[in-house]
């Protein structure tokens, strides 16, 4: 080997080791480069690989849809939906579908009743609307195009009684977001393990996260959650959810204390030594959650009473 070289490997090796990062983790920082639509190679029993067009971006965006056990044979039945915002960014439509295979049982058993879960693509910076770069209006094209398209492509509560908000991490942050901004569209919302040190800093910092990323005036949770206290119209069913062992666990305590001052009723679910996971929270507490929505669309009217 070349002297040259040598160097070089060694320099990478110091770099690696000053970091406090191995090679293969190294690798796993650097997110793939963002696609609307991601094919899959495999899918959860129950769950299908759709596509629509944006009409904003006149281009394709994927999205996986799970049809719960009773949906094929019942063709005059009609649905809740959740729709689930996965976390990371960017991230994809495929990024949370494995909790599926939770959901899957649960209705299979007849824990919970059958409902429809909507996985969706969020965006190049998920879940937000970037209106400066091309093609990076991820709320828009989730509230404004991705439901109504779900409304009219399958047998859905067209409602908000029938309509439940999911996500965990970055996808807790936008659940968060917008729920507070769209109550008219949800009855029940679940934010899980969300930023929210993250988005208490773009709130007193006008909006900015970072040098090359800023946001518009007021669209964070912490200034809607105060914008919604004002009417607290229509009412929102929230369950915050978040592990004790995730690095989100402090600030999500740091955010309840702030919905109490707001007077805005939630409910909390802790899960003792969960990490900053959805499927582990799942592992434990997912059915609560999955209930908690099935609940909620009792207490609408959206699904029949127990």
């Amino acid at each position: 080997m070349r002297p040259i070289l040598l160097l070089t490997l060694a320099s990478l090796i110091l770099v690696l080791q000053g970091s406090g990062l191995t090679a293969q983790e190294t690798k796993k920082k650097t997110p793939p480069p963002f696609k609307w639509v991601n094919p899959p190679r495999m899918l959860p029993t129950g769950m299908k690989h759709g596509v629509f067009t944006s009409p904003s971006m006149k281009e394709e965006v994927g999205y996986c849809i799970y049809l719960p056990p009773s949906y094929e044979n019942s063709a005059d039945r009609r649905y809740p939906v959740v729709y689930y915002l996965h976390g990371g960014r960017p991230g994809s439509e495929l990024k949370s579908i494995g909790l599926a295979n939770y959901i899957h049982r649960y209705m299979a058993e007849a824990k919970a009743p059958d409902m429809i879960y909507v996985f969706v693509n969020g965006g190049p910076v998920s879940h937000y609307n970037l209106a400066d770069r091309e093609n990076a209006m991820g709320e828009d094209v989730f509230v404004k195009e991705l439901i109504p398209f779900i409304d009219k492509t399958y047998r859905t509560v067209a409602d908000r009684k029938g309509r439940g908000l999911e996500g965990f991490s970055q996808g807790g942050r936008g659940t968060t977001r917008i729920m507070f901004k769209h109550p008219d569209l949800f009855c029940s919302a679940a934010p899980g393990g969300s930023g929210y040190a993250t988005e208490k800093r773009i709130s007193e910092e006008n909006g900015r996260e970072s040098d090359r990323l800023v946001f518009a005036a007021g669209d964070n949770t912490w200034d809607l959650a105060r914008k919604y206290a004002e009417t607290k119209n229509p009412p929102l069913h929230i369950m915050l959810h978040v592990g004790t062992a995730g690095f989100n666990y402090e600030n999500n305590l740091q955010y309840m204390e702030f919905l109490n001052s707001l007077k805005i009723p939630f409910e909390r679910i802790i899960v003792e030594e969960a990490p900053h996971s959805a499927q582990k929270i799942y592992d434990k507490r997912g059915l609560e959650l999955v209930q908690f929505h099935a609940e909620n669309f009792r207490r609408m009217g959206a699904l029949p009473a127990k």
